[in-house]
């Protein structure tokens, strides 16, 4: 008898309302202060846990990428709460400025970020990490150097992107850690397809959530994470220079332990935007069915998708994603 065909989820097109979501709620902190010390802060409230030798997950972006976010924020983060840390990268699948090893570290050279080690983690080859509980990988390729390190700091720009509809936490791991060669391409590759990008959709959000969990399975809780709300393109830092221009307000930032409370809690800020303020980017999400992204992390039991929002601009007073963005200003670029 032939295997059952494997077949994806389904309702990517659409965000759950919060009165449809079950199970328990988590904790995430949310600040408008979209600054160096705004970052600080947020971050002490969801780095009990980060310990020992720490890798900084973040996109550090294309040559001269315009939306990427502010190195003279990573910098004083680094240095003045995460000494010692190493901003952590690996090289691209598509043949770009972050293609080669040697490619990727000029493009860091030309980007300024020179002021604290960066690990490309496939540099020197790659390790398979176990996917407990998923159905298109058993185990997923990663750069082999996030096994040096015992603590992960998810530090990601929140914004669109042009296959995974908006790219969180969850894309900034499960693409971002999988090696360059292997593992993008089981996450976006049919095996002796032509085409480079031929998965998509729901198949693609999932494959990059198991992605992300052997990640985050492999830390236990020595991972936290922390979204920028902050020039929102819908493309990804991944297109540079050619990105399409931020037409979304800045929000603020969000931090939690919890992945998909981190995630679910970015997008329904930005769902609680004007009309005319989310238009783009909602487009976009849904468009590419990049909301399954969150359910199917609700189905890998990696996270809640119910939480407490903490507004830590005003004495952590419980709010609401509308009041979060009540007072938002149109995007001025």
């Amino acid at each position: 008898m032939a295997a059952a065909k494997i077949l994806p989820g389904t309702g990517g097109d659409r965000n759950v309302p919060y009165e449809n979501r079950t199970g328990n709620e988590s904790i995430v902190y949310f600040t408008r202060d979209l600054s160096a010390e705004g970052l600080r802060k947020i971050y002490r409230k969801v780095s009990a846990d980060i310990s020992g030798k720490v890798a900084v997950k973040l996109h550090t972006g294309e040559k001269n990428g315009p939306n990427i976010i502010p190195r003279p924020w990573v910098k004083e983060l680094l240095e003045k709460e995460l000494p010692g840390a190493s901003i952590v990268e690996t090289n691209t699948y598509y043949d770009g400025d972050r293609y080669t090893t040697e490619q990727h570290r000029e493009t860091l050279e030309v980007n300024g970020w020179t002021f604290a080690p960066v690990d490309i983690m496939d540099e020197e080859g790659t390790a398979m990490l176990p996917v407990e509980g998923g159905k298109w990988f058993t185990e997923m390729s990663v750069g082999k150097n996030i096994l040096n390190y015992d603590s992960l700091v998810a530090l990601t720009h929140f914004k669109g992107h042009v296959q995974g509809g908006f790219g969180g936490s969850n894309k900034n791991i499960g693409i971002g850690v999988a090696d360059g060669r292997i593992g993008k391409a089981m996450i976006h590759t049919t095996p002796g397809q032509p085409n480079q990008w031929d998965i998509d959709k729901e198949e693609f959000m999932e494959r990059i959530t198991e992605s992300t969990k052997a990640t985050i399975d492999h830390f236990g809780k020595k991972v936290t994470y922390i979204n920028v709300l902050r020039n929102m393109s819908v493309s990804c830092d991944c297109e540079g220079t050619a990105a399409a221009p931020v037409v979304t307000p800045n929000i603020g930032i969000v931090a939690s332990t919890d992945i998909l409370a981190a995630d679910q809690a970015s997008v329904d800020l930005v769902y609680a935007l004007p009309e005319k303020d989310h238009a783009d980017l909602l487009k976009r999400m849904e468009s590419r069915h990049g909301l399954r992204q969150l359910t199917y992390m609700k189905e890998l039991q990696m996270g809640n998708n119910r939480y407490v929002l903490i507004d830590l601009d005003h004495e952590e007073k419980r709010i609401l994603p509308a009041e979060a963005v009540k007072d938002v200003k149109p995007f001025e670029g």
